[in-house]
């Protein structure tokens, strides 16, 4: 039958009595009738369907109705009945007198009562009814008692046994349950039932404790049990309740609490330590538990009350601690009132201070522990506070004031270290606590035989002081190089340390804030204005003699800083030459711009296979070029001349510390040294260290420490912390810009034409080609004149330069390399990894299949267009849109003109153009409306190649070209017959 929701309703609660589950709780809505009266049309109310009658229901309904659906026999068959038996059958056996499944029994009986100890309360207050026979709902009215009802426990000792009954008092008036059937729906807490009134208790009583009164007056103790069961029984049941005694005695006592925090090794088992083991113990006679070496410190919190000693409960019927001492054949029961109030302050005290206690105890780690001791030592006696140890524990430890000062002054050539360790009143020498820390050991042995534990927070703040000091010459004086200067300041601004430095020296962390320098006279050109601070930054490191690294973004003028700063040595007098140590294919390059911007410098290029092996002619020398190489291998010659500069460009090239390269020029000598890289960090955090390490000797400490210390917790758990902290140490010696931090001081186009060295087999291959078409061609050209000879001359022209590009453009079973394709990848990886989108231009399809293959072996995505892509358009959108495409390969021919390719910044010229205009109109698929950033065009030049020759023509015929040349044959037709001879030679 159902319940109409629109017609007037109330809804009830019933208990009704299951056949084996005991006593359960429904909650129907039952129809009323025009009087307001009950009637028998009702419904059992669920989850399902409450929310047809929420009108009538509050937040308490639904709330009690979700719990009462979780004792109802269904779900209790779900929960228990695993074999998926009938629902009789599982009951059957399962309650079966003589086979029935204990475990279960007691497993429903406990789920059972947890839920009606939260179904009860919710429900008090609301209409409660016995179900009848017929199932109605509302049989019996069930009256709550609103206040809680109190328990008397009554103990009679006679001269044979001792009587014990309990007395239940409602509003001072004695409730008469036994022999009342009286019903018990609830044991913890208890909830009872007599004559329809239901009652709770007011101290949580467990139901236990009356269910054998239910039909019985009192229980007898016999005397010659009377001694177990006063201590094991009431005792505790004096602790919790009202008790009234005749024939022993019960002494109330009130008494001051007095905190006491205990402290001892975490034992191997996981049992509370015995309050017996601290002194003024007077309960408890248990001995020490076996105790295994432990790293972990146990505190506990206990309450001083005159000579007892009572542990942290934090249960709040614990509000009594009982002690039993027998005289002869008299009993006394002391009953110490526990002052809860006091005891949850001082709980509360421990944990806004950092000790945050559960169950009255919490174990931390030695270092923390002893570091929370230290820190709290004055605070915890002015809060009243007892520290004690274990009276039998042979290991004494020290609990007493830790404490160290650290003072940091800087000195000409070091920071000298002064510091002072006191534990309690002894000072142990700081140089004691590096072996100890490095090594993390926790404890050592004071003068008095005390175990002294290191606070954790000396691990953590110290640690890296401890490892970078040093002993110069053996002596006593604790220095700290220089170069750890950002150390210092994050030791002074922590409050670690105190500190004495100039303020020239606390300048060198915001570089902009560096003196100016003037430019050296004999310096040809200009720097802009991030390029003369990076120029004054590399001229503060070297009055320091730190090391630095340079590392601004590709195409910022790293180059001309260094020359800069290279001839402003020269012109300061500087002793030694300088040594430039790069890749092969830069040092052309470098060689140009040198001579460029610094003509007066004396420059030696250290290369070649027949060099002369003599260090001695390199002081008729400014700067000496030479390639990562070249230093492998004489090594052992190098690493005897002290040079005043050894700078390596492109320094990834050291990033692996044990590669040959990086162990041979970390021998290099020399009075400064600095790095050039656009990639810093390319794969690893350990690229770093071998760089820093170079320019820095010491500042990341030791490989094995810089792996633990850094790069697993940065790499392995990303560990912020770790990486700011790496990052503070680093930051005063490398230099970083990227193009949109200096932007306002670049032009809108930035150009640079890079050289190339042909690889050996390149250049064979080459050199046989222009034979042949030096013969081919002249005799062309004699027998038929320039003007008949001008597709001979293209050909050969054409099969020059793309051996210039790669000679697998003319010949595919060539297996040999190209110095192109290197530099062109080694700069495109850079600017990769410095997220700058890039354009490759190539007029040949064949070279952009190359740079295709290697891109699809790394599995790297790119966009691609050339005169045979069907869907330009897609490309075009593909990298104009898509932040994870970095490339973008174009034929020259195809993609010159008419698209707009403004998210590239960076435009790279594999092979140059007849005409430079065209090239123009290449580099502005990038540069033109919508571009916001500098771009960069890089043009790559084969040297001694018919590419370098044609460059030069472009140069003298760039009015006729501009004018007229339109294509390669127009081209051509502009050359003479000495044109072509000069390409040739």
């Amino acid at each position: 039958m159902k319940v109409s929701p629109t017609e007037p309703y109330q809804i009830v609660y019933s208990l009704l009595e299951h056949e084996f589950l005991g006593y359960l709780i429904e909650a129907f809505v039952v129809q009323l009738n025009g009087r307001g009266e009950l009637t028998l049309l009702n419904q059992t109310l669920s989850t399902q369907n409450a929310g047809e009658f929420a009108d009538g229901l509050d937040e308490r309904d639904f709330n009690s109705i979700r719990l009462i659906e979780a004792i109802q026999q269904d779900v209790i068959l779900k929960k228990y009945n695993t074999r998926k038996l009938p629902s009789v059958d599982f009951f059957l056996k399962t309650y079966d007198p003589q086979k029935g499944d204990k475990l279960i029994q007691e497993a429903i009986a406990d789920y059972l009562e947890r839920m009606k100890a939260r179904i009860l309360p919710s429900i008090v207050g609301k209409p409660l009814y016995i179900m009848g026979n017929d199932g109605n709902p509302a049989w019996q009215a069930v009256d709550w008692m609103t206040e809680p009802a109190r328990i008397f426990f009554h103990f009679v000792r006679n001269a044979d046994s001792t009587h014990y009954f309990p007395i239940i008092r409602y509003q001072d008036t004695r409730v008469e349950f036994q022999f009342k059937n009286a019903l018990l729906l609830c044991d913890d807490p208890a909830w009872m039932m007599v004559d329809n009134k239901l009652y709770h208790f007011d101290k949580l009583i467990d139901g236990k404790k009356l269910r054998p009164f239910l039909n019985k007056n009192h229980i007898v103790i016999p005397k010659n049990i009377e001694d177990q069961y006063y201590q094991r029984f009431v005792a505790p049941l004096i602790a919790a309740y009202d008790v009234f005694a005749k024939g022993f005695e019960i002494r109330t006592e009130t008494l001051a609490p007095v905190p006491v925090l205990t402290v001892a090794e975490q034992p191997a088992t996981s049992q509370p330590v015995s309050t017996a083991l601290y002194a003024g113990a007077a309960v408890g006679d248990d001995d020490e538990p076996e105790r295994q070496e432990s790293d972990r410190m146990r505190f506990e919190l206990f309450f001083q009350y005159g000579t007892f000693l009572f542990r942290y409960d934090s249960s709040p019927a614990t509000t009594a601690n009982v002690s039993l001492e027998k005289k002869g054949d008299e009993y006394i029961f002391y009953k110490v009132r526990r002052d809860t109030r006091t005891e949850t302050q001082k709980l509360l005290w421990l944990k806004e201070n950092g000790l945050d206690l559960k169950q009255g105890f919490i174990t931390l780690g030695k270092g923390e522990a002893f570091e929370w001791l230290s820190s709290r030592g004055h605070t915890l006696h002015h809060a009243g506070f007892v520290v004690r140890q274990p009276v039998t524990n042979a290991k004494r430890y020290f609990l007493g004031y830790s404490s160290i000062q650290v003072s940091i002054q800087e000195d000409r050539d070091w920071f000298d270290i002064y510091a002072k360790v006191r534990f309690g009143e002894f000072e142990i020498p700081f140089i004691r606590l590096r072996s100890l820390i490095l090594n993390k050991k926790r404890e050592f042995t004071l003068p008095n035989g005390e175990i002294a534990v290191i606070p954790e927070t000396w691990f953590t703040k110290y640690s890296e002081l401890l490892t970078f000091l040093e002993h110069p010459d053996g002596s006593d004086q604790l220095v700290l190089r220089k170069h750890h200067l950002a150390l210092v300041q994050d030791l002074e601004r922590d409050s670690l340390a105190t500190t004495v430095i100039s303020r020239k020296l606390e300048r060198l962390r915001n570089f902009e804030e560096i003196e100016s320098n003037p430019l050296p006279d004999g310096f040809v050109g200009t720097l802009r204005p991030y390029q003369k601070a990076g120029y004054d930054w590399m001229n503060f490191l070297n009055q320091y003699r730190f090391g630095g690294c340079l590392a601004d973004d590709m195409g910022l003028g790293k180059t001309v800083m260094t020359l800069a700063m290279l001839q402003a040595q020269k012109e300061a007098g500087a002793p030694e030459p300088s040594l430039l140590v790069m890749p092969t294919s830069l040092l052309y390059n470098w060689e140009l711009e040198a001579r460029r911007f610094t003509p007066d410098l004396r420059l030696m290029v250290y290369t070649g296979t027949y060099r002369d092996k003599n260090t001695g002619q390199f002081d008729d020398y400014d700067l000496i070029l030479t390639s990562y190489g070249i230093v492998r291998i004489d090594i052992d010659l190098l690493k005897d001349y002290r040079f005043n500069y050894v700078i390596l460009d492109e320094s990834q090239a050291i990033k692996n510390p044990s590669s040959h390269i990086t162990k041979a020029v970390m021998q290099l000598n020399a009075g400064h040294r600095l790095i050039l890289t656009g990639t810093p960090l390319e794969n690893s955090t350990m690229d770093l260290w071998a760089q820093m390490t170079f320019i820095n000797p010491g500042l990341l400490g030791s490989q094995t420490f810089f792996r633990n210390e850094f790069q697993l917790p940065i790499e392995k758990r990303n560990d912020e912390q770790k990486t700011q902290r790496l990052y503070s140490l680093i930051k005063p010696f490398m230099l970083r810009r990227n193009k949109a931090q200096v932007a306002t001081d670049l032009p809108e186009k930035v150009e640079s034409i890079h050289y190339c060295e042909m690889t050996t087999d390149q250049a064979q291959k080459y050199e046989e080609a222009k034979s042949y078409y030096r013969n081919l061609i002249l005799e062309q050209i004699e027998e038929n004149g320039m003007a008949k000879s001008q597709m001979v001359v293209l050909q050969g022209l054409t099969k020059l330069r793309q051996i210039a590009n790669h000679p697998r453009l003319i010949d595919e079973t060539y297996e040999g390399d190209s110095g192109k394709l290197d530099d062109v990848l080694m700069r495109l990886e850079s600017a990769m990894a410095e997220n700058h989108k890039v354009l490759v231009f190539s007029q040949f399809i064949k070279h952009l299949n190359v740079f295709r293959q290697y891109l699809k072996a790394q599995q790297i995505s790119y966009a691609y267009l050339d005169g045979s892509t069907q869907d330009r358009q897609s490309q075009v959108k593909l990298f104009q849109t898509d932040d994870s495409i970095k490339l973008f390969l174009i034929s020259l021919k195809a993609g010159g003109l008419g698209h707009n390719l403004t998210a590239a910044d960076y435009v790279f010229i594999l092979d140059p153009w007849w005409n430079p205009a065209i090239e123009a109109q290449a580099v502005d698929r990038a540069h033109r409306i919508g571009q916001e950033k500098t771009v960069f065009t890089y043009k790559f030049i084969t040297k001694n190649t018919v590419e370098e020759k044609i460059l030069a023509l472009q140069r003298s015929k760039q009015k006729l070209a501009s004018d007229l040349i339109s294509s390669e044959e127009s081209f051509v037709k502009s050359l003479t017959k000495e044109d072509v001879m000069a390409l040739l030679e």
